[in-house]
């Protein structure tokens, strides 16, 4: 029987609704109360991974009916639960592990709900994205959330150019076999940079690296990554062009070769940023020594 202080609070099971639940991203402690509740009393699931959504939830002691719905089914699965949903079904959407909707195919099922009018609420918990930011030690009052960088050379390297520029931290999902790849890319196109290299976060045997990523780099060279990892990286220290007119040109010089830029190619940054030539650039530090 469902109670006044249910409704109240929005626990009760809603029929025809699409419940978003976050499950545990390592530590099965992490699961709520209220997540309990509605993958108890839904209808059906709709999970990423059938098998391992049916191993949670033998461990919760759940029994329910499990539909599959992930990246390759996306286009045949989410009208099939659409029309469930239509007829009166509840049903949970969960992910592996964390917040179905962020860097999987459940950000889809949502917007086909909003065609189709369904409601969708949130079951909140677990997320390896804002769970990895928080510990970072990095600037968590402004962040992008890239997920897992593309494959493709092409499409990579036009992200990270773009990232190269934000000035909030970056958080990047990565496999252990891709890590190493993923930290040169990201030293090559950000520079040396702060990094929180956030490993198995949540379970036994979780580990944060605060270095930088030469450091980061290094570390790899000689230790063979395992397990899940998120990155924080540093955002962009550089100022914005109209910072620069509280600056001397040798300040402004030194703002660059702090970075790692050698003396002419800061020079050539300064000439830019400033829209003069680099010989204006030149004559202004002769003047000053």
């Amino acid at each position: 029987m469902t109670n006044s202080s249910d409704l109240n609070e929005k626990n009760a099971i809603v029929k025809g609704m699409l419940y978003l639940v976050a499950t545990p991203i390592g530590n099965m402690s992490d699961i709520s109360s209220r997540a309990l509740k509605v993958l108890e009393n839904v209808d059906f699931i709709a999970a990423e991974d059938t098998r391992n959504t049916g191993l949670l939830l033998s461990r919760l002691g759940l029994k329910k009916q499990l539909v599959s719905y992930y990246e390759q089914n996306k286009k045949e699965s989410g009208p099939k639960i659409i029309e469930k949903l239509k007829s009166g079904f509840s049903c949970a959407l969960v992910t592996d592990a964390g917040m179905p909707g962020i860097s999987d195919p459940g950000a889809d099922l949502v917007r086909l709900c909003e065609t189709h009018s369904i409601p969708v609420t949130c079951v909140p918990g677990a997320c390896a994205a804002v769970t990895a930011l928080s510990i970072s030690g990095l600037d968590t009052g402004r962040f992008v959330f890239e997920g897992f960088l593309p494959v493709k050379t092409k499409e990579r390297n036009s992200v990270l150019e773009m990232d190269a520029k934000e000035k909030g931290s970056i958080i990047i999902y990565e496999a252990p076999h891709r890590l190493k790849k993923t930290l040169a890319d990201l030293l090559n196109k950000f520079g040396n940079r702060k990094i929180a290299i956030c490993r198995e976060l949540t379970k036994l045997n979780e580990e944060v690296i605060r270095t930088s990523l030469s450091e980061a780099v290094e570390i790899y060279e000689i230790t063979e990554p395992k397990g899940e990892f998120v990155l924080v990286v540093e955002g962009s220290q550089e100022k914005d062009s109209n910072d620069w007119s509280n600056m001397s040109i040798q300040e402004h010089v030194d703002f660059y070769m702090n970075l790692g830029d050698d003396k002419m190619s800061a020079m050539k940054k300064v000439a830019k940023d400033r829209g003069i030539g680099k010989s204006e650039i030149y004559s202004a530090m002769l003047k000053n020594n």
